[in-house]
């Protein structure tokens, strides 16, 4: 008797934990969706990024649930500086975006805040948001780059994207300023076989760079500076090169990352 109860009750708990495992999910599946694009306040043009870590981050918080909410995964703009995310909840949701520009949620030392320029929405159906920034460098390609021997030449120039004045202005009452912040650090010239070319998309056979100490680029601002690829592509393909700078500041505070400014990507065909 005691060895028939015994195996009753264990049928019993496994038809109700197979109850369980079989219970329908009634949970409606995230479908709303939110495209985003971040522009050069002055110019209104789209500030270029690249489509990774070092690229510019997007960071959502829903705050549905309260206070002490953690944020949503974060993800990354595309290479043309647009986001997209297909999969959200219905919901009051806090915008933030971090990139090489001035940072829109800035605070002092103590915590105290001095600007938040960060976006709170409600996210249902499709939303757009446009973020307008000030951008630490503009990078271009001057004309159309050379190519000898399966070596590329190009021209590169670096403006600042905000003066030193505002620069400091913005940043000074965050704390620890240091005049090197706005420092150019280097000058890169990616290379790929891919049309979304930038420092994840990148053939380290041909990428380069030029490295730059404290603030010996300022007499090169505004001015074009030849930068070449590495190696000798085979001739009768076709290519895609970017430039890039960087200033020595990291965004966020604190976390290490300094982020490039891009160009815009150019097709080049080896002959």
């Amino acid at each position: 008797m005691k060895k028939l109860s015994i195996y009753t009750l264990l049928s019993v708990v496994m038809m109700l934990t197979s109850c369980d495992v079989f219970e329908i999910d009634n949970y409606d599946e995230p479908e709303e969706t939110l495209w985003g694009e971040v522009v050069d306040v002055a110019t209104g043009k789209r500030v270029l990024t690249d489509q990774g870590s070092e690229g510019i981050r997007v960071r959502l918080t829903e705050l549905s649930w309260g206070d002490n909410v953690t944020h949503n995964p974060d993800f990354f703009c595309m290479p043309d500086g647009t986001f997209q995310n297909t999969k959200l909840f219905k919901g009051e949701y806090h915008i933030r975006i971090d990139g090489p520009f001035i940072p829109l949620i800035r605070e002092n030392s103590d915590g105290v805040p001095l600007a938040d320029e960060s976006i709170i929405t409600k996210i249902e159906g499709y939303k757009k948001v446009k973020f307008q920034v000030e951008p630490f460098l503009n990078v271009e390609i001057v004309g159309d780059p050379q190519v000898s021997n399966g070596v590329i030449q190009a021209k590169v120039r670096v403006t600042r994207g905000v003066s030193d004045e505002i620069f400091r202005e913005k940043i000074e009452p965050m704390g620890n300023w240091k005049n090197e912040y706005l420092n150019v650090t280097d000058i890169q010239f990616f290379v790929s076989y891919s049309s979304t070319v930038g420092y994840r998309a990148r053939d380290e056979r041909w990428s380069s760079s030029i490295e730059y100490t404290g603030n010996s680029f300022n007499a090169l601002l505004g001015e074009p500076v030849t930068i070449k690829s590495n190696g000798n592509i085979p001739s009768g393909r076709k290519v895609f090169v970017r430039a890039a700078a960087r200033i020595n500041y990291d965004t966020p505070v604190g976390s290490g990352t300094r982020r490039w400014n891009y160009s815009e990507p150019m097709e080049v065909m080896i002959p």
